[in-house]
């Protein structure tokens, strides 16, 4: 028989409150190693949807059969910006991820504005991923006879991530581990057989010549690629949670990186391999919705195209997940600053989970859920593609300001062990790739939540709003609410 002791915590951080009260705002130290942290950031990512739902519509919006060829472009444009965010993360102990790099670099009001840019970002794409959760559920429960609405199925997942996030981080990572083998299972089972069998005209590499690549809109095809890694990131922000974080947060944020983008362009060049390149294009756009269910059941047999769609929503489940514990830490890190009620950010005494941030967290999900059914706003057409295509720019922006403070910070803080290259050289040709990555989002915003013009000034107007909220409350909040140990 075993005896299980409480979770180790790191951090004294604690708050004063009223009277004699003390609320801990200890951080389990739950040791998370690197595949623990990788399963998480990975699944935020959501790569079966990525493949089943956005790798059709960038093919057939951007360049055809040159599409995949984006995937591998933006993870070489990632992986130089991970060298200086691994950098950072060596450096800076605060378990406050992109806007913690830039306060480092600036000042405390800057760091703020961030902070709140990443709850932006990160809340935006989260409810994307539900709303989508609750349509494929509600299909598959009108598939089985029993008629559901989508924001029922919503609500229903809610409250299960709500309470996962509650607990223990190592339960959600279990849960992510479990799904992620899954879907990433069956897609590269669809490839295996797609090579096995060479696809439909033989194998080839033509996804990745300079005709392909720079044919149709591949402006287009690199932004629409660029928003499938969104999540990758989120690996600094377990500091406080890992196990050896100096080594543990680069190691996992490279793994992770390397995954995805291998991945991507490997399912992406096997599907355009499984159609051919000349037909891939007109088969995307004709039916993106169910091109990859066709290819697997194609090339594996009818049920791979049955369990594709029973997977479709475990990965979204687990992105949202995924997302839900970092924004749980993103919220814990702006109270532990004062810019949220103090008791926001307390922790378990049991799990050591940031509790009363992810349940903080659940209510604002169900908030903006409740409003989306009283205007009668649609899951899709609405929800998901106008809220993606907001964390999508939003998620560029503080890439371009991390990039810029890890230039600054080590302009002013460079020690005799750090490289020009991690310190300097890769931040800047990160900075003047995702500056390039930036325009071409802005330039195209109204396609990427949908065609509207005016939904696009309304969603791009939202970043500098909720960056202005973030810095204004850091200049009015009270001094030294909170001490960190």
């Amino acid at each position: 028989m075993t005896i299980k002791t409480p979770p180790e915590t790191v951090s004294t951080s604690t708050i004063p409150q009223s009277g004699s009260s003390i609320v801990s705002t200890e951080v389990s130290r739950a040791k998370l190693g690197t595949t623990s942290i990788v399963f998480m950031v990975i699944a935020a990512t959501a790569p079966l949807t990525v493949i089943a739902g956005a790798l059709p519509v960038g093919i057939a919006a951007g360049n055809g059969a040159g599409y995949p060829a984006m995937y591998a472009l933006s993870a070489v444009i990632l992986g130089v910006f991970s060298v200086g965010l691994t950098t950072m993360a060596r450096r800076i102990k605060k378990p406050g991820a992109f806007y913690s790099y830039v306060e480092a670099a600036s000042n405390q009001h800057i760091g703020m504005g961030t902070a709140w840019l990443a709850l932006l970002t990160y809340t935006a794409v989260q409810f994307a991923v539900y709303a989508y959760l609750g349509v494929n559920l509600a299909s598959l429960s009108a598939q089985a006879g029993i008629p559901t609405p989508w924001w029922a199925w919503m609500l229903v997942n809610v409250i299960i991530i709500g309470f996962l996030g509650y607990r223990h981080i190592e339960l959600s990572s279990k849960a992510l581990g479990y799904v992620l083998v899954g879907e990433i299972g069956i897609t590269l089972l669809m490839v295996a057989m797609i090579i096995a069998k060479g696809g439909s005209d033989g194998l080839d590499l033509d996804s990745f010549a300079p005709s392909a690549i720079t044919s149709g809109s591949p402006v287009v095809g690199l932004m629409l690629a660029f928003a499938g890694f969104i999540g990758f990131e989120a690996t600094t922000v377990f500091r406080d949670e890992a196990k050896d974080p100096e080594r543990t947060i680069p190691r996992a944020t490279y793994i992770s990186l390397a995954v995805i983008g291998i991945f991507y362009t490997l399912s992406g060049w096997a599907i355009v391999e499984a159609w051919g390149a000349a037909d891939i294009a007109a088969i995307a756009a004709e039916d993106p919705e169910g091109m990859v269910i066709t290819t697997a059941a194609n090339y594996i047999g009818s049920w791979a195209g049955i369990v594709v769609q029973v997977l479709l929503p475990t990965s979204l489940f687990a992105a949202s997940l995924s997302f839900h514990n970092v924004l749980a830490r993103y919220i814990k890190s702006i109270a532990q600053d004062g810019c949220l009620p103090t008791k926001v950010a307390a922790t378990h005494a049991r799990h050591g989970s940031p509790h009363t941030a992810s349940v903080v967290q659940s209510i604002s999900v169900v908030v903006l859920l409740a409003v989306a059914v009283i205007v009668g706003a649609d899951p899709i057409t609405q929800i998901f593609t106008w809220f993606s295509g907001l964390s999508t720019y939003a998620i560029v922006i503080m890439m371009v300001m991390v990039s810029a403070a890890v230039i600054r910070y080590f302009a002013m803080n460079r020690s005799a062990n750090d490289s020009t290259w991690a310190t300097f050289i890769a931040p800047m040709i990160s900075l003047v790739a995702l500056i390039a990555v930036l325009i071409f989002i802005v330039i195209n915003l109204p396609m990427l939540v949908g065609g509207s013009v005016t939904i696009a000034i309304a969603m791009g107007v939202l970043a500098p709003i909720f960056f202005g909220i973030g810095y204004f409350s850091s200049l009015v909040v009270r001094k030294g609410k909170i001490t960190h140990a």
